[in-house]
């Protein structure tokens, strides 16, 4: 069956698909200067080999880009969804590793803060991103766009509820912790020893009570009491910085 195609736009976005064996792209858009310097950038492989480039001025890229507002660098970039990653599947196959680190976000619907979230991920090491399938933007540009080419690289897991998954990984000994700015556990005073799963909460209203539930335990990040909160993407990548530390010292 044929697969759905979509564009995406950006420097990175587009190179890191172009590099990525897995994806199929279909045809790439790009401006003169755009072409030579992914020669100049990647001139120990060919990565316009057997791709369809077409070639089109700024002005002519700008229509991919226009609702969206975001900058395409004079790469654009027609490309197949890569095969959805199955979270049982990954969990059997890595049955015996130990400190395995996933992100669940419940809710959590803003292609940007999605984007950097996966961003923070590849950086700092996390196995992997838990979403709900009915709420992730799988084809938006500013989470292509945001997430820096990221995404080719980092274990998307989408389910059809996030607490179903959470029980399932509770199941195979994995300790869920939720983060909520309520919460009066320092989460950088927290062990982190064994498979973890991160839990974060919508943009505006943080976990619901049904998911708290689920999780064995709820932290805060520690911030100047002047400021209200941090964006939910700072966040995140604060919690990923420091248990890649963990890991890294373990």
């Amino acid at each position: 069956m044929k697969k759905t195609t979509f564009y995406i736009v950006g420097k990175h976005p587009v190179v890191e698909a172009l590099k990525n064996p897995k994806r199929r792209v279909i045809k790439v858009f790009l401006t003169e200067d755009s072409k030579k310097k992914i020669n100049r950038e990647n001139s120990d492989s060919n990565l316009l080999k057997n791709i369809n480039v077409i070639f089109k001025t700024k002005k002519e890229l700008d229509r991919y880009c226009t609702k969206e507002q975001i900058i395409h660098q004079g790469f654009v970039a027609e490309i197949e969804h890569l095969e959805k990653k199955n979270l049982r599947d990954f969990i059997e196959k890595n049955d015996n590793r130990k400190n395995i680190n996933l992100v669940a976000l419940e809710e959590v619907t803003d292609p940007r803060n999605i984007g950097s979230i996966i961003r923070s991920a590849a950086s700092f090491n996390i196995d992997g991103i838990i979403v709900k399938d009915r709420s992730f933007p799988r084809e938006s540009k500013l989470l292509y766009k945001s997430s820096s080419g990221c995404i080719e690289f980092v274990n998307i897991f989408e389910v059809s509820n996030i607490n179903t998954a959470l029980k399932y990984l509770k199941s195979k000994n994995f300790w869920v912790s939720g983060f909520d700015g309520n919460s009066n556990k320092d989460f950088s005073k927290h062990n982190w020893e064994g498979n973890n799963v991160l839990l974060f909460g919508s943009e505006g209203y943080g976990l619901n009570l049904h998911t708290k539930k689920n999780s064995d335990f709820i932290f805060r990040i520690n911030i100047n009491k002047k400021v209200e909160s941090l964006n939910i993407s700072n966040s995140a990548s604060i919690v990923f910085h420091h248990l890649n530390i963990n890991k890294e010292n373990s």
